[in-house]
C-alpha cells in the first residue's frame, strides 16, 4: 500500500488525519488499544506540524513483517525547526495544547521512532506502531523507507514500489507507470506482479522479465536493485528515468539505467554493480522528484531512518506536476 498524503493545514484536519489513522488501523487489523494509540500519535504529529510548522503533511503507510502488519506515520513540515530537540522529546513535554503529552509520548506508544529537525529546514518525524508484537530480530540487515502521492486530482498513483528480503539480501523495485491515472496504475501492479513472482532471479534477469511482461500495458520505467550486504555489494539494472544515487558521508555514485520503456522499446539491458559504501543510503525516485537534491544539506540526515530521507526529499522536492515516489535504504541499526 502507498503511503497516504494528509494535508494538515488547519485545524479541522488534525481530527480528519485522526479518523483516517483509526480507520485504517481497523482496516489493517488492529485492535481497539492499537488504533487509539495510532489515532493519538497521528493527533499528536498533525497538531505539532500545525502549531509549530505552520502546516505541513502526514504520510500513512502500511507495513508488513513477516505475518503481522503495522503502520508508519511520517510528519513532515517546514516549519522553523525545534530549537530544543532533547527537551521536546521528554515525555510530558507539550507546548502545542494537545490532547497527549509531546514527542515523548509518541516515543514510548511507538514501536520504533526516529526525528529530524533543522533551523529553517523544517522538521521530520517517524513513527511505527504494529498490530501485534513483532519478533525481537527477522534477520533484516537493510531498512528500508518510503514516500509518494498520486498526481493532483488523481486517486491512484502509476509509481509504485517492492521490496523482496531474503538472507543476505534485500530486492528493491521502483516502477513508474507511463502517464497517469488508472492506467498507469495497472501498469505499475503488473510490475509489483511480476517482480515478486521473480524475485530469486538477479536483477537484469528481473527487468527482462517485467519487459517481456509488460507488453499489454501502458508500459513504465523500471529500477531493479539488490543490495548483497554480506558482501558488500549493489547490483542495478533498469530501463527509464528512474534516478538511482548511492550516497555516503562526503560522496555519491549515480547508478546506470538504459534508455526505454519496459513493455514497448528497449536497445539493451546490463547490469551493473558497485560497492555498497559504509554508512551509505540508497536513494531512488521517479521523475515527480527533482534532481537537484543533496543530503549534505541536511546535517545528520544521512544516519537517520531512511523514511525520514525519503520524506524529507519528497517534502522538498516533489515537483508537483506527477505521481511521485521516492525510496532509501540503509543498513538497519544492530
Amino acid at each position: 500500500m502507498s503511503p497516504r498524503p494528509l494535508s494538515v493545514e488547519e485545524p479541522s484536519q488534525v481530527a480528519a488525519a485522526r479518523r483516517e489513522a483509526a480507520s485504517l488501523a481497523e482496516k489493517l487489523g488492529f485492535d481497539a488499544t492499537g488504533a487509539g494509540h495510532v489515532a493519538l500519535v497521528v493527533t499528536e504529529i498533525a497538531t505539532n506540524i500545525l502549531k509549530h510548522g505552520g502546516g505541513g503533511e502526514i504520510l500513512l503507510n502500511a507495513i508488513q513483517r513477516a505475518d503481522i502488519v503495522g503502520m508508519e506515520i511520517v510528519g513532515l513540515d517546514r516549519g522553523k525547526g525545534i530549537a530544543d530537540l532533547t527537551r521536546s522529546l521528554r515525555d510530558g513535554y507539550s507546548t502545542a495544547g494537545s490532547p497527549g503529552t509531546g514527542l515523548g509520548a509518541i516515543r514510548r506508544l511507538a514501536s520504533s521512532f526516529d526525528i529530524s529537525s533543522a533551523p529553517s529546514q523544517g522538521t521530520a518525524v517517524v513513527a511505527t506502531l504494529w498490530a501485534r508484537v513483532p519478533g525481537r530480530d527477522d534477520g533484516r540487515r537493510v531498512s528500508v523507507g518510503v514516500a509518494g502521492a498520486s498526481h493532483a486530482g488523481e486517486t491512484v498513483s502509476g509509481d509504485a514500489w517492492a521490496v523482496d528480503q531474503a538472507p543476505g539480501r534485500t530486492l528493491l523495485l521502483l516502477v513508474d507507470g507511463l502517464g497517469h491515472g488508472q492506467v498507469a496504475a495497472d501498469a505499475a501492479h503488473e510490475a509489483v506482479r511480476l517482480f515478486r513472482a521473480n524475485a530469486r532471479r538477479a536483477p537484469g534477469e528481473i527487468v527482462r522479465a517485467l519487459h517481456d511482461g509488460l507488453r499489454g500495458t501502458r508500459g513504465a520505467a523500471v529500477a531493479v536493485t539488490e543490495i548483497a550486504y554480506e558482501r558488500g555489494l549493489v547490483r542495478f539494472a533498469g530501463l527509464g528515468n528512474i534516478s538511482a544515487v548511492l550516497v555516503w558521508p562526503g560522496g555519491r555514485r549515480h547508478l546506470v539505467s538504459h534508455n526505454g520503456t519496459a513493455g514497448h522499446a528497449m536497445r539493451r539491458i546490463d547490469e551493473f554493480s558497485y560497492p555498497w559504501p559504509k554508512a551509505g543510503v540508497l536513494v531512488k525516485h521517479t521523475d515527480g522528484l527533482g534532481t537537484h537534491w543533496d543530503l549534505e544539506r541536511y546535517p545528520g540526515l544521512l544516519a537517520r531512518s531512511p523514511s525520514l530521507v525519503a520524506g524529507v526529499l519528497y517534502r522538498d522536492f516533489n515537483r508537483g506536476r506527477d505521481d511521485v515516489a521516492v525510496l532509501a535504504a540503509s543498513e538497519a541499526a544492530r
